[in-house]
């Protein structure tokens, strides 16, 4: 089949590009921009555009499909020629139910944790030998890119992501896949621009749960309330399924789950990852694994890339970086670092880099969410707020937003940079959580601070 991808550059849509290469699938695709490292992953399977702009002449009727992804527009010039010849488009959710139909699909969702469930889930299959299908928003080590797909695997796990699935493609992509099997982590609003009320956004979990396919079932968070709510407000006929955060302890710096056999030390640390892997557990069990495999399995897990990643550590001091970003997110990544460091000084820093982080309005969602932290910074680009042509953010809204007198604020990358390169690190664990890097902050150059 001959499939060509609008947008190939993109996280997502070029490792989808991989997989079908690697299927024996004939690729082509175009982008704008290409930014590493999907760049050099294409390029060393010959798939990278030779130039970069969209190319209407590309579309042919001879394709068998087009994939279109979010960074394109509505009004790409290779989409709507596409429109013209007829040619089939899907958006990446509904290619991946296409190459899933006749498969058991296990769909992880949630505002937080889904990455991290999934790639815990991945790793245990992989630990064990099981081959499965997948795709998930992480690199994980021993896996070479974060979508897979085969003729011959029984099962697929797909990341059940709740933006959207495409520029002419609305719904958020986790209604698309029909789960045989599901989680639902966690519920925290998210995702402003496209839901706008809170309201809004739990209604798209509630269409989640709803969509798992009859006599399927759902593993739920019972300690996030709303999420209790959802499930078991739904009248889908399906088993639900609830989990809890395992019983564990932390003594100097290690994490020890409490297990049949008795205490086991664990690469992973915090509430929320605790809490993440017990729904990890009950989803491996529906897939065949027995309970001490899992536990045999997990005890080596390290975490998805970017997921309180250690950065550097010496005899002293130690420096992790978090994808975190939301508000839920932050508080828990906070919380987490400090109950595995408790006596060390936790040195926190924010970038507020997303739509819904530099909104106004959404901003209150941080009050108390860096209140764990020993030292607190936020740091933000004017600049980023103009791109995303919003309103003006003041130090004065952020500091009133957080309700933290110690506040520290930065805007300029630069004195950001010089505030941490003068910090006296012994004895501190510093805590980097962005989606972004500080305007441009280079995590190696940390090192030399430990």
């Amino acid at each position: 089949m001959h499939i060509h991808f609008i947008a190939i550059g993109g996280s997502a849509m070029h490792n989808l590009a991989l997989a079908l290469y690697h299927k024996g699938y004939h690729i082509t695709g175009s982008d704008d921009v290409i930014f590493e490292p999907s760049r050099s992953r294409l390029q060393k399977y010959g798939l990278l555009p030779e130039t970069f702009g969209w190319f209407p002449e590309k579309i042919t009727s001879g394709l068998d499909a087009v994939i279109l992804g979010m960074h394109a527009k509505s009004d790409n010039p290779e989409l709507l020629k596409a429109q013209e010849l007829g040619v089939t488009i899907y958006s990446y959710p509904e290619f991946l139910y296409q190459q899933s139909k006749d498969k058991t699909r296990v769909v992880i969702g949630g505002s937080h944790g889904k990455t991290t469930i999934t790639s815990m889930i991945l790793h245990v299959m992989n630990y064990h030998d099981r081959r499965v299908d997948y795709m998930v928003g992480a690199q994980l080590e021993g896996f070479e890119t974060m979508v897979h797909l085969t003729e011959t695997n029984d099962f697929i796990v797909l990341e059940g992501d709740e933006y959207l699935s495409s520029p002419i493609d609305r719904r958020p992509k986790f209604h698309l896949y029909k789960p045989n099997i599901a989680l639902l982590s966690g519920i925290a609003w998210d995702h402003i621009n496209v839901f706008p009320t809170y309201e809004n956004y739990v209604q798209q979990f509630c269409v989640f749960v709803d969509s798992i396919v009859d006599g399927g079932s759902i593993s739920y968070n019972e300690e996030d309330e709303e999420v209790k709510r959802v499930v078991e407000a739904s009248e889908n006929q399906i088993r639900k399924l609830p989990y809890r955060t395992p019983e564990y302890t932390v003594e100097g710096g290690e994490t020890l789950l409490e297990t049949p056999e008795g205490p086991m030390p664990i690469e992973v640390f915090g509430k929320h990852n605790l809490n993440n892997l017990a729904g990890a557990k009950w989803i491996c069990q529906h897939m065949g694994i027995q309970e001490d495999e899992f536990y045999e399995a997990i005890a080596s897990f390290k975490g998805a890339s970017k997921r309180l990643e250690k950065i550097a550590e010496n005899s002293t001091s130690v420096a992790y970086k978090d994808f975190a970003h939301s508000p839920s997110k932050v508080a828990a990544t906070t919380r987490a670092l400090k109950e595995q460091y408790p006596n060390k000084r936790l040195l926190a820093c924010l970038e507020l880099h997303t739509y819904s982080s530099l909104n106004a309005e959404f901003l209150k969602e941080y009050q108390d969410t860096l209140n764990a932290a020993d030292e607190a910074v936020v740091f933000y680009s004017p600049d980023a707020v103009k791109i995303k042509r919003l309103e003006e953010v003041t130090e004065a809204q952020i500091a009133e937003a957080f309700q933290r007198n110690d506040l520290n604020i930065y805007t300029d990358p630069k004195a950001f940079k010089d505030f941490l390169f003068a910090q006296q690190m012994k004895d501190t664990a510093l805590l980097l959580m962005s989606s972004g890097n500080y305007g441009g902050l280079d995590f190696e150059e940390m090192r030399v601070l430990f």
